[in-house]
């Protein structure tokens, strides 16, 4: 693999000479700051002896460049008198170039063969790979690499362009939480990173996906457990990524408890096979609320605890580099940094108590720089910092339009990790009209294309077809300004999608002072959406694949339990109607991964609820549980039917005594069938889960223990043709040591780091 090194910093570039060259030599090199009067990028001193290193990352320019640098730096090189001096440059240098850099450096040099090209820096690369892999921006932007991550980046939602990929390596400053990462995950197969908002959580997680993506591994990206289920598969080397998987669900007790013990169940088995790593985000507060009230994340049987790595804390050094790094890729210009170093903001920054990747990301982007004077640029930096989401408030209130701004509302509504673009003009354009009409604004057949081109850039990005919030913050500020009761009463009226309206009035019962009468009115307006609940499914046709669909939003158990909750608020007869139609209705398929498991809990709250409710709900009783039968005569896989089965047992003082007969035969039935349904099972987990569940279930619900002894011979068969067929995989390469040094990183430090900048060398 041949490098050019562009998605290196010329103090990444300074790190790798620094390793490589100590490696050649067998000695340690000091590290320096790339300050421009010192001419020393690298020391080694020893029995008097002295070595100096110089490295120049000259990537955009000619040799003429780098030969008028050298040129002015001989006097420095004179001075330092070292008894041997070594430069490496990212340039390719031919022996006529090497021949005229040595004549200008010279007496210091031994000779050209201490001049390093780029073509020599690779040879080295090669003959240390190890050193190769410690540097993580080299190793994952090289074409090889970046093929292999693209290509498999392409069967994934979080679809990503070349392009994504280098500017997220341009700007990342490799730190201690990646090596501690990879060695979690190598050992307990699981890592939650957790840590503040705007700390390089996801950042972390997709530099960690891409490593293993390097090494053959697919990348796994999921929305929910249940699409980590339904894609496990033991015969591949698979990385699984939930991003803010605790933001997906309301933190209370029976939300949690419908996610838990999945959550559970999946670290056990991800952490049962060699072939799987399970990555997940969230943001800290979110977590530690969630292990107060979920038994599966706090038990010590799981003990995920163990597993959690807070990136928040970040080095000085690493705070400067992250900074440093931005301002180099986004191109701030000159007179920009000048004013940050002579106002001293540069140390404001880096040492700054809400010091925060994400704004730094925001305060370099070019189209927010182009915004601010240079004069101006410190304060405005250090505002931030002090107040980040004040930010996006001059840009939102004045410097879009309407159709903009109601863009973005739609974006608050459609979804939170970003909305194909055909699901969010079918948000926006009826939000949009809604608008227009309450605050008598204009409007045109263009407004959704036209706020979309107007956006992007500055406050969406747009990849692949999905539309997403340029930053994280973006949503919490939309999250402040939306508290209007006024404003969030208009957008009700403009709601496309129960999925949009149930986002919109969860977040109207989070305003100050909401009474429920407020709430019982709000629900009004979204009588006529839920007349045409039946109507709309979950899934959508993939573009250009007509025979794939895709999942989009609730399942339908889902949607009645949204519209009866509905019901129950606003006493509005429309909404129970529309769920009794969505239950009655025969043109829809109720699946049992979607609804089998909601379907005993939902049932059963409505016998359980006061009498005079089950009084108006006994026809939706009763068609669900005609649903929820259907689903269990249906073929089922053993999973399946155990986790409906598990639902039903707890509940049966509320469901119909046929609901849990069904269950049991459904078992049963599934257990005399296994041995001719299990072709389809790739995992060794897999059936080891479906041997204990034929021990658990088969007693229970009445299987012979024939028929127990001949379903777990032909899992036992299955799981031999597996081993053999899956070939032995070579050891693992992607290691790394968690020990973490004391980083000393003076005022000196910092100044000589910024300084190169404004020296225009390249």
């Amino acid at each position: 693999m041949t490098f050019s090194f562009d998605a290196l910093s010329p103090a990444d570039f300074e790190d790798l000479s620094r390793d490589l060259l100590g490696r050649e030599l067998g000695v340690r090199f000091e590290a320096f700051g790339p300050g421009r009067d010192g001419g020393v990028d690298g020391r080694h001193a020893a029995a008097g002896d002295t070595t100096i290193l110089q490295a120049k990352h000259y990537r955009l320019s000619d040799f003429n460049a780098l030969a008028r640098t050298v040129q002015k730096e001989r006097a420095s090189i004179d001075a330092l008198t070292p008894n041997r001096y070594l430069l490496t440059t990212s340039r390719p240098l031919t022996p006529p170039n090497k021949d005229q850099l040595a004549t200008i450096i010279g007496p210091s040099l031994e000779g050209t063969c201490d001049i390093f090209g780029n073509d020599d820096i690779n040879g080295l690369l090669r003959k240390y790979p190890d050193v190769q892999k410690s540097h993580v921006k080299l190793w994952l932007s090289g074409a090889g690499v970046l093929e292999r991550v693209l290509h498999a980046a392409t069967h994934n939602f979080t679809t990503l362009t070349r392009d994504d990929i280098k500017d997220k390596l341009s700007v990342y400053a490799e730190n201690p939480s990646f090596k501690a990462g990879r060695d979690i995950l190598e050992s307990v197969h699981v890592l939650i990173v957790s840590g503040p908002p705007g700390v390089g959580k996801t950042t972390l997680a997709e530099m960690l996906s891409y490593a293993y993506l390097a090494e053959d591994w697919e990348l796994v990206a999921i929305r929910s457990l249940d699409d980590a289920f339904a894609h496990i598969d033991d015969t591949k080397r698979q990385i699984f990524f939930f991003d803010d998987f605790l933001g997906r669900i309301a933190l209370d007790a029976r939300a949690l408890s419908n996610q838990d013990s999945d959550l559970a169940r999946f670290i056990g088995r991800v952490r049962r096979t060699s072939n799987a790593r399970f990555i997940l985000t969230t943001r800290a507060y979110i977590y530690e609320e969630a292990r107060l009230q979920s038994e599966a994340l706090s038990t010590r049987a799981l003990d995920v605890a163990s597993y959690v790595l807070d990136v928040g804390i970040y080095t000085r050094r690493i705070r400067a580099r992250i900074l440093y790094n931005h301002l180099i890729v986004a191109g701030v210009p000159e007179a920009h940094i000048q004013a940050l170093v002579e106002q001293n903001a540069i140390k404001k920054i880096v040492d700054h108590d809400h010091y925060n990747p994400r704004i730094v990301q925001t305060l370099t982007n070019a189209d927010r720089v182009e915004e601010i004077a240079p004069a101006d640029y410190p304060a405005a930096f250090i505002a931030a910092l002090d107040d980040p989401l004040s930010v996006w408030d001059t840009a939102f209130r004045t410097h879009i339009a309407s159709r903009c701004r109601h863009l973005l509302f739609a974006m608050y509504v459609s979804a939170e990790h970003g909305a194909e673009i055909e699901d969010l003009e079918e948000v926006y354009n009826p939000l949009h009209q809604a608008l227009c009409r309450r605050f008598s604004l204009s409007s045109g057949p263009k407004d959704f294309e036209e706020s979309v081109r107007t956006l992007e850039g500055s406050f969406v990005t747009i990849s692949n077809g999905q539309v997403s919030l340029i930053n994280p913050s973006v949503r919490d500020y939309l999250a402040q300004y939306l508290t209007d009761s006024a404003l969030l009463r208009a957008m009700a009226e403009g709601m496309a999608t129960l999925r949009a309206a149930r986002a919109l009035y969860d977040h109207f019962k989070k305003v100050p002072e909401v009474s429920r009468e407020d709430k019982a009115a709000f629900l009004i307006s979204f009588i006529p959406l839920a007349a045409n609940a039946v109507n709309e499914e979950p899934w959508k046709p993939i573009r250009g694949e007509p025979n794939r669909r895709r999942w989009i939003g609730m399942s339908y158990s889902s949607q009645i339990e949204l519209l009866r909750g509905w019901w129950k608020t606003s006493k509005r007869q429309e909404f129970l109607d529309a769920a009794l139609v969505v239950a009655s209705s025969r043109d829809i398929w109720f699946s049992s991964w979607a609804d089998g498991r909601l379907m005993p809990r939902l049932i059963a709250s409505l016998r359980g609820a006061p009498k005079a409710e089950r009084g108006k709900t006994t026809a939706l009783v009763e068609a669900l549980e005609e649903r929820l039968i259907q689903i269990l005569n249906f073929d089922l896989d053993l999973d399946d039917v155990h986790r409906i089965r598990t639902e039903v047992l707890p509940r049966k003082g509320h469901l119909a005594q046929r609901i849990g007969w069904s269950a049991d035969s459904a078992a049963h039935r599934v257990i005399a069938e296994l041995p001719s349904n299990l072709e389809h099972v790739d995992s060794e987990s897999t059936l080891d889960d479906y041997t204990k569940l034929v021990d658990e279930l088969g007693p229970a619900v009445g299987a012979t223990p024939a028929e127990i002894a001949r379903a777990k011979d032909a899992i036992s068969s299955r799981a031999n043709r597996l081993r053999a067929e899956t070939p032995e995989e070579d050891a693992l390469s992607l290691r790394g040591d968690s020990n973490i040094e004391i980083d000393w990183f003076t005022d000196e430090d910092l100044r000589n780091l910024f300084a190169p900048l404004l020296a225009s060398e390249e």
